[in-house]
């Protein structure tokens, strides 16, 4: 249950540390919500907006403040008329003034017009995306005009150390209250986000100058929207507590306000209905003594219990000398859900090693079974090395090691039973898929046409075809995949087929190719589907990839590292993505791209002339994914974009705070998705894109096919 508001102090007789003058007439408020955001409909969220609204309806009404006080500035995802500006006077006065959320228009109204406004307090109200950045990790705040070549914000750390200063003149505004629902994770090291160096600057620092910041989550943590009710929770929160309360009887009140709601979230997490709410941080209270989370009254959030001495000890013997195996990331995000708590907001591994990571999950907030978050890490680690890898396994594959997943798995029930652990539920059996391999070469002795071999990977690997020492023709090869994909998709096929199925088809084909036919229109090719003739391009029905493993000599070992990290990352790091230009194509192109294990995937916006030192770059540093368009040039959205994560319907509304996280495993899917796209807007076939996918640990060592 919320603890009950504290009793609003009488407007008349405000406490000590505030301006005895203190009125609505004397207070001035910056109000901003954010909803769509030029740099990508992926970023847009519905609530900023709503949430704004209702702020400056509170000030107008019950705060009594002037409209011609407060500055609007509103981004909504809707047509403006929809919005609720009837509520109050208040609002409708401020519907024939408020402008656009832009960087031009929030530092006009915060830096330059209500500076010069003769007040004693300053609101400022921020509702959208929130990053942390910069060399102080500084709170960014992106505006509207956001966009990919530069995401223009609010440093609001910047913002509020300029209003401290004798920028604004000495006797205004001693105080200041910034009240801010988004989100404080740090934003993405990737070259593709690039918010810049802003430092509004200042003076000397006023005496007396006071602030109070209230922050809708901790550093490093996402705040939640509702997004059916179009609100933010800490609004909501707050907005409550707010009520009818007069603006001095509201300023007067915010640090109770900020304990109360302290209060109400860490209520909802002890009863265990509230694991992914934020935290609040309040950094002071307007005497200047300090107000943190830390010290406010009542019990902690809960913790996972900790590891032993005895659990450190085997775990420093299982994980000595072991590499970050492939499926890391899985392990280190299935042990929060195996634990009911909430998955970190970040998409990287927080180390480089297997005992970082224990570390780390042994340092995060836990669930409701006091389970240390380190032993279903464990746990899941035991199960895939005993599935070991397998055919047709995806990117989070076993790792192939019985008496490691022996060993593991004996740790795992020891400290059950020592400290007394609930049971774990078994760990997720790794995705499988049926692929059919099709491999060409050139004849060794030069003779016209391609030797070719195909086969299938699935429960198990079956060859299917092969030209044997006689060189066919391209249509041949053609003609051969046609008729195996007509086998294999019926259901008396002869492919493998999973367990539980009565008949599986290949999802993605994959072409084993010399270096100078990588830009072949395998995925254009007419594939029968439907009556009367009709032929739909390869690439629009599966996965179709192209793969170079024997071009692959004399970089085998960077090759290796490089999807090993991938995998570990599970597609995930955004190290592991790089953006290759004209620009970048020199002769020193491969030597960079091959300097460390990252990066792993290269996207190409080159031109026609640029692709061929492209490829030979890659090729030569062991880059094992890369993905370009054939004939050169860039699409309309870029290459970037069929690497962020798709929304989850399910998932918390704080994701959209990621939204460009690679998702370097869904490439083969969403190059597919976008041949579908273009295949139906064009007559002559799918998108030209083209996807190199070279997975080392899927590649089979065959005699010559001569």
């Amino acid at each position: 249950m919320r603890p009950p508001a504290p009793g609003p102090p009488s407007p008349s007789a405000p406490p000590g540390p505030l301006p005895p003058t203190l009125a609505p007439g004397r207070t001035f408020a910056l109000v901003v919500g954010v909803e769509r955001y030029a740099i990508s409909p992926r970023w847009n969220l519905r609530g900023p907006a709503r949430d704004a609204l209702r702020f400056a309806r509170w000030l107008t009404g019950p705060g009594e403040v002037p409209p011609a006080n407060v500055a609007l500035l509103l981004s909504p995802l809707d047509d403006p008329d929809r919005l609720d500006w009837q509520a109050t006077p208040g609002l409708a006065a401020l519907r024939s003034t408020y402008r656009p959320a832009t960087e031009a228009n929030v530092k006009a109204a915060l830096l330059h017009e209500l500076p010069e406004r003769d007040g004693d307090l300053l609101w400022i109200f921020w509702a959208g995306h929130g990053y942390l950045g910069g060399r102080g990790q500084e709170l960014m705040l992106p505006c509207a005009d956001a966009h990919a070549g530069q995401i223009l914000h609010l440093n609001l750390d910047s913002a509020l150390r300029w209003w401290r200063t004798n920028r604004v003149t000495q006797r205004r505004f001693p105080l200041q209250a910034a009240l801010v629902d988004a989100c404080r994770v740090d934003a993405p090291r990737d070259a593709r986000w690039n918010f810049g160096s802003v430092d509004y600057g200042g003076g000397a620092s006023v005496p007396g100058r006071r602030q109070f910041c209230l922050y809708a989550s901790r550093a490093g943590e996402a705040a939640q929207n509702d997004s059916e009710r179009g609100a933010g929770r800490f609004t909501e929160a707050l907005l409550r507590e707010l009520g009818e309360r007069t603006v001095s009887e509201g300023v007067s009140g915010l640090p109770a306000i900020a304990r109360t709601i302290h209060g109400a979230f860490e209520d909802q997490r002890r009863r265990g209905v509230g694991w992914q709410l934020p935290q609040f941080v309040v950094n002071r209270d307007w005497d200047a003594s300090p107000l943190l989370d830390d010290d406010l009254p009542g019990p902690p959030p809960p913790r996972a219990a900790r590891l032993d001495q005895t659990g450190w000890d085997g775990l420093a013997e299982l994980f000595e000398g072991r590499e970050l195996p492939r499926c890391a990331y899985e392990a280190y995000a299935w042990a929060f859900k195996a634990a009911g708590c909430t998955t970190p907001v970040h998409t990287a591994l927080p180390g480089d090693n297997l005992l970082d990571l224990a570390w780390d999950l042994d340092q995060r907030q836990g669930g409701r079974d006091a389970m240390p978050l380190a032993v279903p890490f464990v746990h899941f680690l035991a199960d895939r090395a005993r599935r070991g890898p397998g055919p047709g396994s995806g990117p989070g594959q076993g790792l192939d090691d019985a008496a490691w997943a022996a060993e593991l798995a004996r740790w795992v029930r020891a400290t059950r039973e020592r400290l007394a652990l609930p049971v774990l539920r078994p760990a997720p059996a790794p995705a499988r898929r049926t692929t059919l391999h099709v491999r060409l070469e050139t004849p060794p002795g030069g003779e016209d046409g391609l030797l070719a071999r195909m086969w299938v990977r699935g429960e198990r690997t079956s060859h299917v075809w092969e030209s044997e020492d006689r060189p066919v023709t391209m249509d041949a090869v053609r003609a051969e995949l046609v008729r195996r994909l007509r086998l294999l998709d019926g259901p008396t096929g002869g492919g493998p087929h999973p367990e539980g199925d009565a008949y599986a088809g290949p999802e993605r084909i994959e072409f084993h190719v010399p270096y100078e036919l990588l830009e072949a229109e395998f995925d254009q090719w007419p594939v029968p589907r439907g009556p009367a003739g009709r032929t739909r391009p390869l690439g629009a029905l599966y996965e179709v990839i192209v793969r170079s493993p024997q071009e692959r000599e004399g970089s085998r070992g960077t090759w290796h590292a490089k999807w090993r990290l991938l995998c570990a990352q599970s597609g995930r790091d955004p190290a592991s993505v790089h953006l290759v230009e004209d620009a970048d194509v020199t002769d020193a192109l491969g030597l960079r791209l091959g300097e460390r294990p990252t990066p792993a995937c290269v996207l190409g916006h080159v031109s026609a002339a640029r692709t061929a030192g492209l490829l030979e770059a890659v090729l030569e540093a062991g880059v094992p994914v890369a993905l370009w368009r054939r004939g050169g040039g860039t699409p309309a959205r870029g290459l970037p974009a069929l690497l962020a994560p798709e929304v989850d319907p399910d998932a918390p509304e704080a994701e959209p705070d990621v939204p460009d996280a690679p998702d370097v495993f869904a490439l083969p899917a969403r190059v597919r998705d976008a041949r579908r796209e273009a295949a139906g807007q064009q007559a002559e076939g799918a998108d030209p894109l083209v996807l190199l996918w070279d997975d080392p640990d899927d590649t089979l060592d065959l005699r010559s096919l001569a």
